[in-house]
């Protein structure tokens, strides 16, 4: 219980007004739960005669657990991070709050109408809101259903030589081995780090469910999509280069595919965020759905994918279960991998050869993954050209020289009205910071590398300044710019243009309403992203953003370098900090 809020004054929103008459007033006063928290619990205890406060306050915790990434509250590790956080003693206040008494609390909970009426669900120390609890059980019955269901219709003969034809040689023995797998499942699950050849495994799947499809005399109806805009528009610009090295019936195959955000797939409704077009009454028409960056899939959002694929097409789904989860409730892919690897058919397929990055970046990822903080700390000290580390508490001067050099880079291209090479510098180098906000937040690097860039070149910097590098921060889809997308402000003939490089498209800086500067990026953001070398600005280990999952993301958006900067400590809580959300899926997979 230590992600606390702080007021900023009495009439912060996020506290209860009137809150010396509420029993919660001292937990949202101390920080732990806010107004929207308060509100739920005694709105749902008013509806269902519930007057225990210490239910109240469970279910204000569920409520605050979903807003950190949670499906459910666990009552006992909450318990535990009481008496962990605060002084020792047998009273029960702690830092100026009661808590109720872990075994009492548990039992008045399990009493609580709120539980007999449906509304709360307990399962061991796991207490849901009912929205979450179905979500679960409906994504754990889809799954097994799909999984019990017999084998799709393939040929065998025309799979063997097509694999060999697709994946020639030992060196795609792994991304051979996986896309055979998928051709005989209704259901793949496919994950690797960055650099293990996952899109080029993908884009030979989709070729031989093709070729399969031509056998048949079917024409085979593909879904690919993503959870964002930009993911998807990466999804289908990195099948087009996979199909690149591809033989040319089979680079034919998937030369038309679209990809969409999972949004669009599902058939968005105007009325209602989460319910969709396409469910279990109306399913999708595709025979083949694939679903990148699954790491970013909330558990909402695949409830609803499940539904709405039809039972004989199959699903793949790709992703990274060590990056960041999504910003929503759910750790989904984390939870699909360790719940069906040992499955009896499990569907689980993981690439574990690097073929993009060096030996340096490679062996820092794998020790990240393995959560070894010596073995980390021994690649960044180990001297190799592609990993460098600054230990430091003041990265300004370590940091300048990479940041100051790009942006003027930057401004030189630009200038000249050379767009490629504007695009090119853009990509060459990335600030990757935790936090927008504070010292080591995007928006202070931003400002100080536009000081640099003013100072070397003597020139006042307006809005628009040519070499302003940018990220959009909306999806525009009547400009065809999406959010995630990047480009330069180029001088032209007819003026300073912003050339954003998805679309390929330039427009005047001024249409661009929904834009940063990109001098410095979130590693939040960054995420499914890559670029030639990447500087990580580590912030203190007591910032809460802290986790092995934000570095290792941070650290493998590099393909040539990544440098390091930092403390140790900072590197040593990173590693030994995973992000913790409370799902009971993973336990229900196993079992199922």
């Amino acid at each position: 219980m230590t992600e606390l809020f702080e007021p900023v004054d009495g009439q912060d929103r996020r506290l209860v007004l009137g809150g010396a008459r509420d029993p919660l007033a001292a937990f949202n006063a101390a920080g732990v739960l806010t107004s929207a928290d308060v509100h739920v619990a005694r709105t749902l205890g008013r509806l269902g005669e519930e007057p225990d406060v210490d239910v109240l306050l469970a279910v204000a915790l569920a409520v605050r657990a979903v807003r950190f990434g949670s499906v459910c509250l666990d009552l006992g590790a909450v318990a535990a991070a009481v008496e962990a956080s605060f002084a020792e003693g047998a009273a029960p206040t702690r830092g100026g709050l009661t808590w109720p008494d872990a075994g009492a609390w548990r039992q008045a909970v399990a009493a609580s109408p709120l539980v007999a009426r449906g509304v709360l669900h307990l399962e061991d120390d796991l207490l849901y809101l009912d929205r979450y609890h179905a979500q679960e059980l409906q994504v754990r019955d889809d799954l097994a259903v799909r999984l019990a269901a017999a084998p799709p219709p393939y040929d065998d003969s025309v799979l063997a030589a097509g694999a060999h034809r697709v994946f020639p040689g030992e060196g795609y023995a792994e991304q051979r081995a996986a896309a055979e797998s998928a051709v005989r499942g209704w259901t793949t699950v496919l994950t690797g780090g960055p650099g293990t050849g996952k899109t080029t495994t993908v884009a030979g799947l989709l070729a031989l469910l093709v070729e399969q499809a031509e056998v048949r005399g079917e024409r085979l109806r593909v879904g690919l999509a993503a959870p964002t805009a930009k993911a998807a528009a990466r999804l289908r610009e990195a099948i087009d280069e996979a199909a690149a090295t591809l033989p040319a019936e089979d680079r034919a195959r998937v030369a038309d595919l679209e990809a969409a955000t999972l949004h669009r797939l599902l058939g968005s409704r105007p009325d209602n965020r989460t319910r969709f077009r396409h469910h279990r009454g109306n399913r999708l028409p595709h025979d083949v759905v694939l679903v990148d960056e699954t790491s970013m899939m909330p558990l909402t959002l695949t409830a609803r994918l499940l539904e709405a694929v039809r039972p004989d097409a199959r699903l793949v789904l790709v992703g990274d279960p060590d990056q960041l989860a999504s910003v929503e409730a759910g750790v989904v892919l984390a939870d699909l991998v360790a719940g069906l690897a040992t499955h009896p058919s499990s569907p689980v397929v993981a690439l574990r050869t690097v073929h993009r990055y060096g030996e340096g970046i490679g062996a820092l990822a794998a020790a990240l993954r393995s959560g070894d903080a010596d073995a980390v700390l021994e690649v960044l000290r180990s001297g190799r050209e592609d990993v460098v580390f600054h230990e430091t508490t003041n990265p300004v001067e370590v940091l300048r020289p990479d940041c100051e050099a790009t942006a003027l880079a930057l401004r030189a291209a630009a200038e000249a009205g050379d767009v490629a090479g504007s695009l090119a510098a853009l990509d060459d180098h990335r600030l990757l910071c935790a936090h927008r906000d504070g010292p080591a937040g995007v928006r202070h690097w931003n400002r100080l590398v536009e000081q640099w860039l003013a100072e070397a070149t003597g020139e006042h910097l307006g809005r628009s300044y040519v070499g302003r590098p940018l990220l959009v921060t909306a999806n525009d889809y009547a400009l065809g710019v999406l959010n995630g997308d990047t480009g330069v402000v180029v001088r032209t003939p007819a003026g300073p243009r912003a050339h954003i490089t998805a679309p390929g498209r330039d427009y005047a800086p001024a249409r661009l309403g929904d834009v940063d500067t990109l001098h410095a990026m979130t590693i939040h953001k960054s995420q499914g992203s890559q670029v030639a070398r990447v500087s990580v600005l580590l912030p203190p280990e007591d910032s809460l953003l802290l986790t092995r999952e934000l570095f290792y993301t941070a650290v493998t958006r590099a393909r040539r370098r990544v440098t390091v900067v930092g403390t140790e400590q900072a590197v040593r809580t990173a590693v030994d900090r995973r992000v913790q959300r409370a799902s009971g899926l993973r336990e229900r997979l196993r079992r199922s």
